[in-house]
């Protein structure tokens, strides 16, 4: 029998920590109508006239710092995860990584595993909760590159894993070893712009008061609502009572309203609400990247102890923990998904 196919599928990364490169990366990921949804025209002048000239060189230091002997740490770390999981599911499945931006690309990957013979394929978009500019890119993608060759297998998608038991656990695993009397669990997610938020809502409510504490927003795919889902099923896996862990979204870009508390002031906020050892965790990746290891490691770190905090601690992602690669192939192996 021909294997089952595994596309395992993370945003990307620039080839190398250089100007040039990053450039080249910023310019195809924020051209990308689901990651700025502004008209065409308007978006390339934006993005390759104001973001990516003025952005690269910035950007390009802040990879350097985190570059690794092996290359980017995304791209190291997911392919230690499709490593992994080829070896637990065998011979019967053949695990191939594609990337939304950059390489390997996800046209790579789906060919990687259509020459390997693959007559069914599981894509699995390795974002934990739905956004449109990240698993609707993704899909978006996929269904252009597989539009142009005849179909040879049957393509399937896991949706969104929020909060599904073994991720839970894999994530509560790097924090739990981290937490003292004294701590305070930040949990910070990935943000985007609230107009994002609610184009991709239907009810009308999103955003509104209770909105995101209703479990129904999580069901209707509010990107909003599951990561507090998230969080919940952390703060009880964890045993943290209400007063002891707290929400926030980083990475904003731009001036418009972006979905809040933002990261940065909620930690100033807390160290000088007292708080003296940080805990900070991010749910929104499964692979530690620019975002974890220099966003947070390195300048939250500082922000949080220049406002009288006295201790930070940084929890991994699950990267390619055994519990975590245990849940991919779970997924994979266990379960039957509807078609792309």
């Amino acid at each position: 029998m021909p294997p089952s196919g595994l596309l395992l599928s993370n945003l990307g990364s620039p080839r190398e920590p250089t100007v040039s490169a990053v450039r080249a990366y910023l310019c195809q990921f924020l051209t990308d109508a689901r990651v700025i949804d502004i008209p065409w025209l308007w978006r390339q002048i934006l993005v390759r006239g104001v973001i990516a000239p003025f952005r690269a060189p910035r950007s390009a230091h802040a990879y350097a710092k985190v570059w690794t002997p092996q290359g980017s740490p995304l791209v190291v770390h997911s392919r230690a995860l499709a490593n992994s999981v080829q070896a637990t599911l065998g011979a019967d499945w053949k695990v191939a990584l594609g990337m939304r931006y950059g390489e390997p690309s996800l046209a790579l990957g789906l060919e990687e595993l259509l020459a390997a013979g693959c007559e069914r394929i599981v894509v699995l978009p390795v974002y934990p909760q739905f956004a449109e500019a990240t698993t609707g890119s993704t899909v978006a993608e996929l269904r252009r590159v597989l539009a142009k060759r005849p179909a040879s297998a049957r393509v399937e998608l896991v949706p969104p894993f929020f909060r599904s038991a073994g991720f839970i656990e894999s994530v509560a695993q790097g924090i739990r070893p981290l937490i003292t009397p004294q701590a305070h669990v930040l949990l910070s997610y990935h943000g985007l712009p609230e107009r994002q938020i609610q184009k991709a809502d239907s009810s009308g409510r999103c955003l509104s008061n209770g909105c995101c504490e209703d479990p129904s927003g999580a069901e209707r795919g509010c990107y909003k609502a599951q990561c507090r889902a998230t969080s919940r099923a952390l703060a009880q896996n964890l045993g943290l009572s209400g007063n002891q862990w707290t929400e926030s979204f980083q990475s904003r870009l731009g001036r418009i309203p972006w979905i809040g508390p933002s990261t940065e002031e909620s930690a100033k906020r807390l160290a000088c609400e007292g708080v003296k050892h940080l805990v900070v965790a991010t749910p929104s990746f499964v692979a530690d990247c620019l975002e974890t290891l220099e966003e947070i490691a390195m300048g939250l770190k500082s922000t949080f102890l220049a406002a009288g905090g006295e201790k930070f601690s940084l929890a991994p992602c699950p990267n390619s923990s055994e519990r975590w690669v245990q849940e991919v192939s779970e997924m994979a192996a266990f379960l039957s998904y509807p078609p792309l």
